[in-house]
């Protein structure tokens, strides 16, 4: 996502309170302003049917009448995929992490986050990284493991792609990718545009499971 100076939110949960709460906590920030609100996933898809254009960044509750937010985030991701996505939930557990995974949403923050937390995930994901826990990452690590291992041939990834790979798994931004290589931003996102193609990943997230996959990754 190129950087803006702010980016326009729209936010799905069939509680109003709860929409109210992330309103307040974003009060002040002038970078993310909410400018959507759906009450379920089928009311923020036809906002999106009108309006995919204007909005940056989807925050979606999992548990939703009508339409799930894990069917919402899947057919965001499939319709428009230069929507970044933040999945909040109150749970915490194998089934919903597996349900995160498989929607390919680039965040995943509990409910009771505080707002530190939740700049923190929203700048990670406009930055092209992800924010996921240490512990949803070990069950994605887990998780996928146990799949059949998808046939790629590794050896053509370059050795410095398999670097760089290794720093987006670990959630490193762009930005911190170049500082940490000594090389420049521009050449990151070359690297990690080769990568996707040859992974056949659409998704960050898509390729953090890959390199679980194939055992590129052992451990987060």
């Amino acid at each position: 996502m190129e950087e803006k100076e702010r980016y326009n939110i729209l936010i799905a949960d069939d509680h109003q309170m709860f929409i109210d709460g992330i309103q307040s906590l974003l009060i002040g920030q002038e970078k993310y302003m909410i400018t959507k609100e759906a009450n379920n996933g089928l009311e923020a898809l036809n906002i999106l049917t009108e309006h995919a254009p204007e909005i940056d960044i989807l925050i979606s509750d999992l548990s939703m009448p009508k339409m799930t937010g894990s069917e919402l985030v899947k057919k965001v991701k499939d319709q428009y995929p230069d929507i970044k996505v933040l999945v909040l939930s109150m749970h915490n557990n194998r089934e919903t992490v597996s349900e995160i995974l498989m929607s390919e949403a680039e965040g995943y923050i509990l409910k009771n986050t505080g707002k530190k937390e939740l700049l923190k995930a929203l700048d990670r994901i406009t930055e092209g990284s992800t924010f996921y826990s240490k512990e949803v990452m070990s069950i994605m690590l887990e998780k996928v493991q146990k799949e059949k291992k998808i046939s790629v041939e590794i050896q053509h990834l370059t050795e410095r792609e398999l670097e760089i790979l290794q720093l987006v798994v670990q959630e490193f931004s762009s930005e911190e990718i170049a500082n940490q290589l000594f090389i420049s931003r521009r050449t990151v996102d070359t690297h990690r545009k080769h990568i996707l193609k040859k992974t056949s990943s659409k998704t960050i997230v898509g390729l953090i499971k890959f390199a679980f996959k194939n055992e590129l990754v052992t451990a987060v």
